[in-house]
């Protein structure tokens, strides 16, 4: 059984095992996201200021792109917390306002919250910031649409 396999047949869903094992292939690997926290609806992730993820060199900006995986794969992870189990999804819709540039030099914290789940469609919300909470970096909100394995 290959890990992925491990997750989908796990009891409950482990957030840390899931960034623990994205953190390591595909995009959140190239990232190098890694786990920091979570609850009953949320998850905690965050991404390490590197020079290889600066958008503009002369500002030391890390870029969007990085910023917005980092909170795609938080709120997708806040999904599978609030239901317990990990699910195929895919997303439909991310909103991100950026409110101002990362402080260069500084880790990038993304907090998803899952604030609503229908029987297709998950609702979810969420900031990324470098330390500071009350001075968010951006503000997200989206919609996931639940997918079935296809047999």
């Amino acid at each position: 059984m290959n890990a992925g396999d491990a997750l989908r047949n796990m009891q409950g869903f482990d957030p840390k095992l899931f960034a623990e094992f994205a953190g390591r292939v595909g995009h959140g690997g190239a990232l190098r996201i890694d786990y920091r926290d979570h609850g009953a609806d949320w998850a905690e992730l965050s991404l390490d200021y590197r020079e290889d993820l600066i958008g503009v060199e002369e500002t030391g900006v890390i870029a969007s792109g990085p910023i917005i995986s980092l909170m795609d794969m938080a709120t997708s992870t806040a999904i599978w917390v609030k239901i317990g189990r990990f699910r195929h999804q895919a997303t439909l819709d991310m909103r991100v306002d950026y409110l101002r540039p990362a402080t260069p030099g500084r880790t990038i914290i993304g907090r998803g919250e899952c604030y609503r789940i229908t029987s297709k469609i998950a609702f979810v919300r969420g900031v990324a910031h470098d330390g500071d909470l009350g001075d968010p970096v951006a503000n997200v909100t989206g919609t996931f649409m639940f997918m079935e394995k296809r047999t």
